[in-house]
């Protein structure tokens, strides 16, 4: 097994399980459900804070989102292989990498891992504490992405809270 983080709105279930979902970077209108979960949660807020172009601090104080653990099968993830400049883009970038995911649906795949587009390179690091918190080894995150329905055991981080100032300095901006 492994850890998926993922961030929703306070008030709903931690994943979608019907079609009709906004389409999003892996997946376009009525190809859903697709979950996205990031291998971080400083990744997860990360998606957050980059979609909603929050990139002040004092933007925080009315965010009121959900953090969740959420149990994952280990093995079958299809990596995406795309030009940089189609997997780091803004928006502009979401066609090509929607066609490329229907491509690998189409294939067979059902679920897929790419490098997370919302964090800096180096961006997935954790921190480390010793007698003060200081960053830790920088690395970059991942995102999986899961199609279909799905059973999943979910642990709830974060109930109705704002990710840490401290992760804004890591998001890629739109």
């Amino acid at each position: 097994m492994r850890i998926g983080y993922r961030h929703s709105d306070s008030r709903i279930p931690f994943l979608w399980q019907t079609s009709p979902q906004p389409p999003a970077r892996w997946h376009g209108p009525g190809e859903g459900p697709a979950n996205h979960f990031a291998d971080t949660p400083v990744g997860a807020w990360a998606e957050f804070l980059r979609h909603e172009g929050i990139v002040d601090a004092a933007d925080l104080a009315g965010v009121q989102r959900s953090l969740w653990a959420v149990e994952l099968l280990a093995a079958g993830y299809t990596p995406v292989h795309l030009p940089h400049a189609a997997l780091f883009g803004n928006e502009s970038s979401n066609p090509a990498c929607q066609a490329e995911a229907a491509r690998l649906r189409a294939a067979g795949a059902t679920r897929l891992e790419v490098r997370g587009v919302a964090l800096r390179p180096g961006g997935a690091h954790g921190w480390t504490s010793d007698l003060a918190i200081m960053v830790g080894a920088p690395r970059d995150g991942l995102v999986w992405v899961i199609y279909g329905t799905f059973a999943a055991t979910g642990w709830i981080a974060v109930e109705g809270g704002a990710p840490p100032a401290r992760v804004l300095p890591l998001v890629r901006p739109l």
